[in-house]
C-alpha cells in the first residue's frame, strides 16, 4: 500500500514539474484523474481561493464536465453565501474528512431516507506560509477535494499522500502566478494597465500574417491638449486624464478591440474582427463622440477631447510598421486639422508623408552638396517704375523629387530642427550674390529681402550670426530687409520683441510678411520696431473684385501711413489692381505683373535697366 502511494506521489510530481500557465488546467485534470483512479473515487476537484473577492473558484475537476450550465453554480462560490463545506475551505489548516458514520444522527437519518446521497469526502488545503506580516501563519490558497459515493476510510497514509500532493499544487500555483506576474509586467503598461508596445507588435504580427483574415483595422487615439494639461496642472494630472481615457475605452470597446499604449499619450485600438476602412471610420467617429467629456480632476474641470487616426492593413501585404505608420500619419493630420476629429489614411496622405519622409532623409545632404539655390523676385516702385528690392527665394533641387519650392520643404525643415541651418545657408547665398552685384556697381539702390523662418529667428545666436554674415560679405545692414512671419510674432511676442530690438541695433530693416492673413496682430503692431508691411497675396490678387478685400487693403494702407510704415503688395497681377494700390497709397509691389522669380543672370540684366515698367503717373481712383 505504501509503495503504491509513493508511486502515485512520484507520478504527480513528474506531471507537475513541467507545469506552466499554459498547461496548468490540463495538468490538474491529469493529476485528478490519476488520483481518482488510484483510490476508486467518483469525483475529484481543484479549487483556488481568491481572498480579494472572498471566493473559491473551480479550476479543474474529474470527471470533466462537457456540458456546463450557464451560470455554473459551482464555478465561483463566495464564502459568505456558501454551504458549510465550501465555507470551511476559506481558512483551513489540516485536511477535513467527512464520512456518513461521523455525521450527526439527523444527517444519517436523511441518508437512510434517501434524501441525501451517501458520500465520503476529503478536503485537503493548499497552504503556503504567510510572510506578509512576518508571522509564521499560513494562507489557504486553494483546496483539493475528493468524493466517494458511499463510505470510505481515509487512512493516515492516504491523508499524508494527499497532503503532499496538495503542497505540490500550492507550490506550482505560486510558481505559475509568479510567471504570470512577470509575463503581465512584460506585456502591460504600468500606468494604464493596457498592453504595451511589445505586446501590440506581437499581436499585429499575428493578425497581419499571410493567410489571416483582413483587413485589420487600427485606431490611433490621442487626447487633445494633454501637453497643456501637463504644463498647467502637472504631469500627475495629465496621467489622470490618460487613466480616465483608458478606463472609458475599456468600458466601451475592450470586448471588440485589442487595446495598447504605444507610448506617451498614444493609445492603439486594433479591432478584433476584419473591418473595412469606411466602417472603421464610422466606428471611430462614434468613439470620438463617446469619449468627449468634462472631467473633474481635483477641483478643476477639464474638457476632454480626442483625435483619432484610422488605417487598415492587408494581411500578407502590409507589415506591422506599415499599419502603424498609416494610422500615425492619419492621427497627425487629425491633430493638424485642429483636433477633436477623425481622419482616415488615404492615398493623398500617403503621398504627402512620402514626400515628407523623402525631404527628411535628404535635408542634411542638401546643406552639404549645394542643392539649395536662389531665385530673385523683383519688387517695383509703381510710381517711378524703378526696381526697389529683390526678394531672395530659395529652391531645392531634390535628388528624387526634382525642384521643390520653399513652402514644400521649409516647414519640414523646421519640424526636424533643420530650419535654422537652412535659413543660415539662404542668408549666406543671398549675401554672397548681393556682394557680387554691388562690386559690379549694381544694386546700390536696391534692397535685399530675405524671408525668415520661425525656427531661424528663435535659434540661439541668430543675431550674432547675422551680423557676422553681413560683415563677411561687406553688406550694409540698412540694405537688408528681413521679412518676419505674422504667426511667429503672435506666438512668441515677448521673445521676438527682444530679438527685433537686437536686429534693429545691427541696423537691418524689418518687415511683417503676409500681413492681414490672421488680422490678429493689429493691437501690438505699434509696439514693435517694424519698418514695413507686406500685404498678403490673397488680398491683392482679388483687388479688382472690390468688396471686402479692397476695404481691407485700404485699411491696411491707412494703418501703415498712420504708423509711418512702408507698404508692399504681394501677388500683383493686373494693371487696374496696380492703379488701385497707388490710389490707396501703396506704391511698392511684386507679383506676376512685375516679374516671376529670376535666376542670377536674368536678375543682373534687370539691375542694369533704368526702369522695370512704365510708371503710374496718373492715378485712377477706384
Amino acid at each position: 500500500m505504501l509503495s503504491a502511494l509513493n508511486e502515485l506521489v512520484q507520478r504527480v510530481a513528474h506531471t507537475l514539474m513541467a507545469t506552466d500557465a499554459g498547461n496548468y488546467v490540463a495538468a490538474g485534470e491529469e493529476v485528478l484523474t490519476d488520483v481518482a483512479a488510484h483510490f476508486g473515487l467518483d469525483v475529484a476537484f481543484l479549487r483556488h481561493n481568491d481572498h480579494t473577492i472572498g471566493a473559491t473558484i473551480l479550476i479543474a475537476q474529474w470527471p470533466i464536465r462537457t456540458c456546463l450550465p450557464d451560470p455554473d453554480p459551482i464555478a465561483t462560490v463566495y464564502f459568505k453565501d456558501a454551504d458549510p463545506v465550501f465555507a470551511l475551505t476559506e481558512h483551513v489548516e489540516e485536511p477535513v474528512i467527512l464520512r456518513p458514520v461521523a455525521q450527526p444522527d439527523e444527517f444519517r437519518r436523511h441518508i437512510e431516507e434517501g434524501t441525501v446521497p451517501v458520500v465520503s469526502m476529503a478536503v485537503v488545503p493548499m497552504n503556503v506560509v504567510d510572510t506578509a506580516d512576518g508571522s509564521d501563519g499560513f494562507i489557504t490558497t486553494g483546496t483539493l477535494g475528493f468524493i466517494k459515493y458511499g463510505d470510505l476510510a481515509w487512512t493516515a497514509d492516504v491523508i499524508t499522500a494527499l497532503k503532499v500532493i496538495a503542497t505540490m499544487f500550492a507550490h506550482v500555483k505560486a510558481r505559475v502566478e509568479a510567471q504570470e506576474s512577470v509575463k503581465h509586467l512584460a506585456e502591460h503598461d504600468d500606468l494604464t494597465g493596457l498592453r504595451n508596445r511589445r505586446s501590440l507588435l506581437d499581436h499585429l504580427a499575428g493578425r497581419l500574417a499571410a493567410g489571416r483574415p483582413g483587413p485589420v483595422a487600427a485606431l490611433f487615439i490621442d487626447p487633445d491638449q494633454l501637453k497643456a494639461v501637463n504644463d498647467l496642472l502637472g504631469h500627475e494630472t495629465g496621467d489622470q486624464v490618460l487613466v480616465e481615457l483608458t478606463q472609458r475605452l475599456r468600458e466601451h470597446i475592450a470586448d471588440v478591440a485589442f487595446l495598447a499604449r504605444l507610448g506617451g499619450d498614444e493609445i492603439i485600438a486594433v479591432l478584433n474582427e476584419p473591418t473595412t476602412l469606411a466602417a472603421t471610420y464610422e466606428y471611430a467617429e462614434q468613439l470620438r463622440r463617446m469619449l468627449a467629456a468634462r472631467l473633474l480632476l481635483g477641483s478643476t474641470y477639464i474638457r476632454h477631447r480626442v483625435s483619432i487616426g484610422v488605417a487598415v492593413g492587408i494581411p500578407g501585404t502590409d507589415s506591422v510598421s506599415d499599419l502603424l505608420r498609416y494610422a500615425e500619419h492619419a492621427l497627425t493630420a487629425a491633430k493638424a486639422a485642429g483636433g477633436n476629429t477623425v481622419i482616415a489614411f488615404s492615398d493623398e496622405l500617403a503621398e504627402r508623408y512620402s514626400l515628407r519622409t523623402d525631404i527628411e532623409v535628404h535635408l542634411h545632404d542638401c546643406l552639404e552638396n549645394g542643392a539649395l539655390f536662389l531665385r530673385y523676385l523683383p519688387e517695383v516702385d509703381l510710381q517711378s517704375g524703378e526696381l526697389s528690392a529683390l526678394e531672395a527665394v530659395v529652391r531645392w533641387n531634390h535628388p528624387t523629387r526634382g525642384l521643390l519650392l520653399r513652402e514644400e520643404f521649409m516647414p519640414i525643415a523646421e519640424a526636424t530642427n533643420f530650419g535654422g541651418a537652412v535659413g543660415r545657408e539662404v542668408m549666406r547665398l543671398a549675401c554672397g550674390q548681393f556682394q557680387h552685384w554691388r562690386r559690379a556697381g549694381l544694386a546700390h539702390q536696391v534692397m535685399l529681402r530675405v524671408k525668415l523662418s520661425p525656427a531661424q529667428v528663435v535659434t540661439d545666436g541668430f543675431t550674432e550670426h547675422l551680423a557676422a554674415t553681413l560683415a563677411e560679405f561687406d553688406i550694409p545692414a540698412a540694405a537688408l530687409c528681413l521679412e518676419l512671419p505674422e504667426d511667429l510674432l503672435v506666438a512668441e511676442a515677448q521673445r521676438c520683441g527682444q530679438i527685433l530690438l537686437a536686429l534693429k541695433d545691427i541696423g537691418v530693416r524689418l518687415a511683417l510678411n503676409n500681413f492681414g492673413s490672421g488680422y490678429r496682430f493689429l493691437p501690438s503692431l505699434k509696439e514693435l520696431p517694424l519698418d514695413s508691411l507686406k500685404v498678403g497675396r490673397e488680398f491683392v490678387h482679388t483687388l479688382d473684385l472690390g468688396g471686402e478685400n479692397e476695404l481691407f487693403v485700404r485699411s491696411i494702407a491707412a494703418l501703415a501711413d498712420a504708423f509711418g510704415l512702408e507698404l508692399t503688395a504681394d501677388g500683383l497681377e493686373t494693371e487696374s489692381a496696380a492703379q488701385r494700390l497707388v490710389a490707396m497709397g501703396c506704391r511698392r509691389a511684386q507679383g506676376p505683373l512685375v516679374s516671376g522669380p529670376l535666376d542670377s543672370d536674368a536678375t543682373e540684366a534687370l539691375l542694369k535697366m533704368p526702369t522695370l515698367r512704365p510708371p503710374i503717373r496718373t492715378v485712377v481712383h477706384p
